[in-house]
């Protein structure tokens, strides 16, 4: 397990006192930043930079919505065949494409989180997403053994997919939550750095 190196903190840390020369626009940033050292940003300077120049961001970036979109599909199939009895292979078919598609993006998404924080799994800022998946991933391949080793009927089956696909959307929660607080850490970073620009003569 990877962990993010971070300096020693003291607890009951108290925001700085402005001092007389400084100008109110230091002073404000001083102020900023006490109050946001309680909350640590999802990455560091340095691994935000391995995040922008890794090729497996953008590949992150497109499996997600392309799973989605067979995530709704299918979720529609399914839920059709449980209605009315009709469809059941499609609904089968769409539902080993999701799975097959969750494999592929659980692989690239570590190999992703290997190049930005240093680890395959459970990197600290994303530790229970990361736990989350796993029952995901479990959710899923029971449906496949359910399938391939003929237990229970199909409805049984289909219940299983839609266990899983809760769990699933659960998790892209989790992840969706993620992006805006690493986008929020993003504005506060360049709002930061144009006021500290600002200041300067």
């Amino acid at each position: 397990m990877c962990r993010r190196i971070r300096g020693k903190q003291r607890s009951g840390v108290t925001a700085p006192v402005p001092r007389p020369h400084d100008s109110e626009e230091e002073n404000a940033v001083q102020l900023r930043r006490s109050g946001q050292s309680r909350q640590q940003p999802l990455y560091t300077a340095e691994e935000r930079l391995r995040r922008d120049a890794t090729p497996w961001t953008l590949v992150q970036g497109i499996l997600a919505p392309i799973q989605f979109v067979v995530f709704a599909i299918s979720l529609g199939l399914v839920l059709r065949y449980l209605a009315t009895g009709e469809g059941l292979q499609a609904a089968t078919v769409s539902i080993v494409v999701k799975t097959l598609v969750l494999y592929t993006i659980m692989i690239t998404g570590s190999i992703w989180e290997r190049e930005v924080f240093g680890c395959y799994l459970f990197a600290p800022a994303f530790f229970w997403e990361d736990v989350f998946s796993f029952l995901v991933l479990a959710l899923h391949t029971a449906y496949l053994v359910a399938l391939f080793a003929g237990l229970g009927d199909p409805r049984q089956q289909m219940l299983i997919a839609l266990a899983a696909y809760a769990s699933y959307f659960i998790n892209a929660g989790q992840f969706v939550l993620k992006l805006r607080a690493a986008r929020r850490d993003e504005r506060l970073a360049l709002a930061e750095a144009a006021s500290i620009s600002g200041s300067r003569p």
